[in-house]
């Protein structure tokens, strides 16, 4: 943890103060929740350090996890609520002894761990994959009565894809996260808009990891071409 701010660009620091003033703001204004406060801004510090490659998104994404699932559970968004009380929450472990496993001893730009690419195949498998079980976990959202089930099951299906793509240090998870961010905007709108609710600051928090989903996958893929001509 002694290294977390280190190697931070302007680009990283201005983005999570931006952020930071603005769930703050909408804390006050709008009277939100203070659980949602606490899950936004976890989240952000997760999601800016894994952009990073930083060992210590983990700790941040074990709060972010346990207290999101928690808040969708309240919305009935059951998809979001089983996915990070079953999923991420104990893939934040997984992903701590594997990150701490493979971490590099020299590090090309401050990240922790080298960086993977999908081959073609891997592709194929992923997008064959993702469809499948988009499908059946949308009728079974159905069956038990979840909201916006389409939308929610998406959302949890290409989550559980990026999260393990992000595991397993793969650059392209990136491409899936900025798929599940617009999705989750989606999501988070039209629940406050037909349920009502405070939480705004989990639309905030979606919006920053839009941004933040683009910069890592530009990220990553510097990193891994450095990592490539260094060896």
């Amino acid at each position: 943890m002694k290294n977390l701010w280190k190697d931070w660009t302007i680009f990283e620091k201005v983005w999570l103060a931006v952020f930071t003033m603005v769930n703050v703001y909408l804390f006050f204004a709008w009277e939100d929740s203070v659980l949602g406060l606490v899950t936004s801004l976890s989240g952000m510090l997760c999601v800016v350090l894994v952009a990073k490659g930083k060992i210590a998104n983990y700790y941040f994404g074990i709060v972010q996890t346990g207290l999101y699932a928690y808040l969708s559970y309240g919305y009935g968004l059951y998809g979001e609520t089983m996915l990070n009380a079953l999923f991420y929450f104990p893939a934040q472990f997984v992903g701590l002894y594997l990150w701490n496993k493979n971490k590099i001893a020299q590090t090309v730009k401050g990240e922790d761990i080298p960086v993977k690419k999908l081959t073609r195949k891997g592709w194929m498998m992923a997008g064959v994959v993702s469809l499948g079980m988009i499908i059946i976990y949308g009728f079974v959202l159905q069956i038990i009565g979840g909201k916006v089930v389409w939308v929610d099951s998406a959302t949890t299906v290409l989550s559980v894809l990026a999260q393990i793509l992000m595991i397993k240090r793969y650059a392209e998870q990136w491409l899936f996260w900025i798929v599940v961010n617009i999705l989750s905007i989606i999501l988070w709108a039209q629940a406050l808009w037909t349920q009502g609710g405070n939480d705004m600051s989990m639309l905030v928090m979606w919006m920053a990891f839009l941004i933040n989903s683009i910069y890592g996958y530009y990220n990553w893929n510097k990193v891994y071409q450095k990592q490539e001509g260094a060896e």
